[in-house]
């Protein structure tokens, strides 16, 4: 196991995320931040989600998902479509303008890290890439509620 001193060391590092997530902000296009990106992504990985769904997976209130939602579907990169489980319902898909513009985004941002990264080995980035999704997973399975047993 690692040391306190390790721990108090990651911690630090971990504090200068927003400095790297600002920047690859930075490269977002300007009509699409990286809230809209993060939504884009999250319907061209899911498929159509109702707006309940989509706030649950993004782990935002529904209001501000609502405000994300009305952002795009004005811009055309989604569309509300009836719900034929629950007409009160909407879905809401990726349309392929949508797919465009979360494609020339990433895009952007993929270039704006291979340029911060140019220096650092194929197998380092693989290696952080892995890294960080084992640190997102583990924080995640903490953070989900516990059940707890009445026996």
């Amino acid at each position: 196991m690692a040391t306190q001193e390790q721990f108090a060391e990651l911690a630090s590092q971990l504090r200068a995320i927003p400095v790297v997530a600002r920047e690859l902000s930075r490269a977002c296009p300007p009509q699409c931040p990286p809230a809209s990106l993060g939504v884009l992504s999250v319907i061209s990985r899911h498929g159509e989600l109702r707006m309940s769904r989509l706030a649950e997976l993004l782990e935002v209130d529904m209001s501000v998902t609502s405000r994300h939602v009305a952002h795009l579907a004005e811009r055309g990169w989604i569309d509300r479509l009836p719900d034929p489980h629950d007409k009160r319902s909407r879905l809401l898909r990726l349309t392929p303008g949508g797919a465009d513009m979360l494609r020339a985004a990433q895009d952007r941002v993929a270039e704006a890290l291979a340029h911060h990264l140019r220096d650092w080995p194929d197998e380092d980035v693989t290696e952080f890439s892995r890294l960080l999704d084992r640190l997102r997973r583990d924080f995640a399975a903490d953070c989900r509620p516990r059940t707890h047993s009445t026996t």
